[in-house]
């Protein structure tokens, strides 16, 4: 009797064991299918096998500083991309063209600076397109690298940017300018322990424009290079 109990028991533990195991492959299997789809064309960081590092310049106000920024980049040899807003873009065309004839690449940053996590596929689409397409009207080129204010998407964001054909840039470091004004503070958080692939977020401020100069130096002198985002993910696979 007791060889029988203990006989059922075992088969009841090895079949529960077993469902257990393949429940969590079918699980881990699923996740990672949704993993995948859900962070296609999203970039955290650029390739790592290069020693490329990318200044992100977000542009939807801070127009005051830009020359100034334009400069230091110039002095200093250096091509990176600006994340251009569409309303910035429409009330100060001629400095978008300044930052483009200057050699810098010039990516999306939405229309509105809306929360596109926020926003349903259509919103998300018309945000990113709406861009795209006024940007074009000024300086006939087809963007394809697009940066989701404040950092916020989901899942519509995501379809709506690939269907757009366009790569998602989001940052490795982020120098929190626009609520940190301390040219000291901007210049640790961007230019300490870079590593290959960095992707440094910053906007066009006073305490940024100040510290630009030092961040450059500071990063070059750690065997890196500043290179345009396109040109740090470059042969990335996602």
């Amino acid at each position: 009797m007791k060889n029988k109990i203990f006989i059922t028991f075992f088969i009841n533990i090895t079949i529960i064991s077993m469902l257990t195991f393949f429940g969590v492959i079918a699980f881990s299997d699923r996740t990672k299918s949704v993993f995948n789809i859900e962070t296609k064309n999203v970039y955290y960081h650029g390739n790592t096998n290069y020693n490329n590092v990318s200044l992100m310049i977000n542009v939807y106000w801070g127009s005051e500083y830009i020359e100034s920024m334009l400069k230091t980049l110039d002095e200093h040899n250096i091509k990176t991309t600006f994340f251009i807003g569409g309303l910035w873009a429409s009330k100060e065309p001629e400095l978008l063209l300044k930052i483009f004839e200057s050699g810098h690449e010039i990516a999306n940053h939405g229309f509105y600076h809306k929360s596109h996590d926020k926003l349903d596929y259509q919103q998300n689409k018309n945000e990113i397109e709406n861009n795209h397409k006024l940007v074009k009207s000024y300086l006939n080129i087809d963007m394809n690298l697009f940066a989701p204010p404040s950092g916020a998407y989901g899942s519509q964001t995501i379809k709506a940017s690939n269907d757009l054909g366009y790569k998602m840039i989001m940052w490795t470091k982020d120098t929190i300018d626009w609520r940190d004004k301390d040219k000291n503070l901007i210049i640790k958080r961007a230019s300490t322990k870079n590593k290959n692939g960095d992707l440094i977020l910053m906007h066009p401020t006073k305490a940024t424009s100040e510290a630009l100069s030092t961040i450059i130096t500071n990063i070059l002198s750690q065997n890196l290079k500043i290179v345009p985002v396109s040109q740090n993910i470059c042969d990335y696979i996602v």
